[in-house]
């Protein structure tokens, strides 16, 4: 008799816990929780030489609903040792939902050939149309197809 009891415990605690699942996945876009929801995709496509400096292309895709009106991204170049070679911020906006952009900037006084790697620090500034939007570290995903990693 006590198997059966223990069995009915553990498939009511299963389902319990089935449901707080449920809701959780039900309320996480109300929560902040959605990891893609107003998320956007920022590929470090390529990096091409520019006189003393590198030209840097990103393509931005915007996979949600919301705008962007201001998305300003602190960037910095490590060069091929791991040392800090560059700090920038890069102004990415305007983002329109749905929709995939370029933006094109350039790293002065370093060689393209010099950086090993490029890392998004922060989102120094995020805003909709409505004002500014929270968490935007989180909704914003790098990724590389150059020849150095994109981190985060």
């Amino acid at each position: 008799m006590r198997p059966a009891i223990a069995s009915h415990r553990s498939f009511r605690l299963g389902r319990g816990i089935a449901l707080l699942l449920i809701a959780v996945w039900a309320l996480a876009p109300a929560l902040g929780l959605a990891q893609n929801a107003g998320s956007v995709n920022i590929q470090l496509n390529k990096l091409e030489p520019d006189g003393d400096a590198c030209r840097a292309y990103i393509v931005l895709e915007n996979r949600g609903e919301q705008s962007f009106e201001a998305l300003r991204l602190d960037l910095v170049m490590f060069d091929t040792d791991g040392v800090i070679a560059r700090r920038l911020a890069v102004d990415a906006a305007p983002l329109a939902a749905g929709r995939t952009s370029v933006r094109v900037f350039a790293i002065s006084g370093l060689a393209c050939a010099d950086i090993g790697r490029v890392l998004l620090n922060d989102v120094l500034n995020c805003a909709g149309p409505d004002g500014e939007l929270r968490n935007c570290m989180e909704r914003v995903t790098p990724e590389s197809i150059a020849d150095v990693p994109f981190i985060k």
